[in-house]
């Protein structure tokens, strides 16, 4: 997991439960970086885990609801870093819709050794999105935080209807469809 995502994670955490917070959770942590970490660098995606799993027993949130808001954090953050990734897309559907075919294509480019989950994308109209998620790392919430963060960019409002497609949430299929004005999906 690229560096990034760990930098931005102890910055929220510092940012919303404080600095001796976020020292604490990675002093607890068994973590073979010693809990130093450089935006470029690569990193053993269970540190995340760990760090996680820490901040929920320091804070009584649940681990699927931090990586849901860490992924909303994060996605803002997407947004004021890599401005090109947004330059003539002006929907949440338009952009997930190139996630798999333009993003991950450039961020491949910027960082080969990432090692970034898949997405099976199928618009079956305008106004559903059908997203397929596959990951070894199984973190689907994470992933949930950033469609969640997307939708909020687009200030959109969309329902999003989650299916486990395997127990271990190594395959989870995300369907999204736009609110009808008048309330009525």
């Amino acid at each position: 997991m690229k560096g990034i995502v760990f930098t931005e994670f102890l910055e929220m955490v510092e940012d919303r439960f404080g600095f001796e917070t976020a020292d604490k959770i990675v002093t607890e942590a068994d973590l073979a970086s010693g809990g130093v970490y450089t935006a470029v660098g690569t990193y053993d995606h269970r540190e995340m885990v760990s760090l996680v799993v820490n901040l929920s027993q320091e804070s009584g949130i649940a681990v699927a609801d931090l990586l849901k808001v860490f992924g909303e954090h994060l996605f803002g953050q997407f947004v004021t870093g890599y401005p090109n990734f947004f330059h003539g897309i002006h929907s949440a559907f338009d952009f997930m819709a190139r996630i798999e075919d333009y993003i991950h294509a450039e961020v491949r480019k910027l960082y080969p050794d990432a090692e970034l989950p898949s997405f099976d994308i199928n618009r079956p109209d305008d106004h559903r999105l059908v997203m397929v998620y596959r990951s070894e790392r199984r973190l689907a919430d994470f992933a949930e935080g950033l469609i969640q963060g997307c939708l909020r960019h687009f200030q959109e409002e969309i329902d999003i209807h989650r299916e486990n497609l395997k127990s271990d949430n190594s395959e989870v299929k995300f369907t999204l469809r736009k609110k009808h004005p008048d309330g009525f999906n």
